[in-house]
């Protein structure tokens, strides 16, 4: 099996495994607590702008969950996963040690460490990424090779 197909399945598997969880706990926001319960659960957490700031986790995790497990936008779904895990672990996780039955940060950092992988990596060629900008990045990369 070549490094470029294991590096595929990789990246995909990573997609899909943190798309399942993001979406689950968008759609627990969403569906079962709602948002308005959502916000005043931030609310009393002493997050910012509890509002604003439950629609944005609702949505970076039910849209940019279901973007990761298809394999689009991933540069961007990982940036965004990040910073509402950067949120979750400052004003909510930091002071509760690592272990997350204690509430802890466990859980977030591994969320927004490979939402930042899958940043930087992408989303590899399996995926709508790999479908609708493959051909312009393979042009790119043959450019640069070329060029030095």
């Amino acid at each position: 099996m070549s490094t470029t197909l294991v590096r595929d399945l990789a990246l995909l598997l990573a997609r899909i495994g943190l798309g399942i969880v993001l979406v689950t706990h968008g759609w627990q926001k969403f569906s079962d607590q709602g948002l308005s319960a959502t916000a005043g659960g931030f609310s009393k957490m002493g997050i910012p702008l509890p509002t604003l700031s439950a629609y944005f986790a609702t949505f970076v995790e039910l849209i940019g969950g279901a973007a990761l497990i298809i394999g689009f936008a991933v540069p961007i779904a990982g940036i965004l996963v990040a910073l509402n895990m950067a949120g979750a672990f400052l004003f909510v996780h930091s002071g509760n040690g690592v272990f997350v039955n204690e509430g802890g940060f466990e859980l977030v950092l591994v969320i927004a460490l490979t939402g930042l992988l899958l940043a930087a990596f992408g989303s590899g060629r399996i995926g709508v990424d790999a479908l609708l900008f493959g051909r312009r990045r393979s042009s790119a990369d043959a450019t640069s090779h070329a060029a030095s």
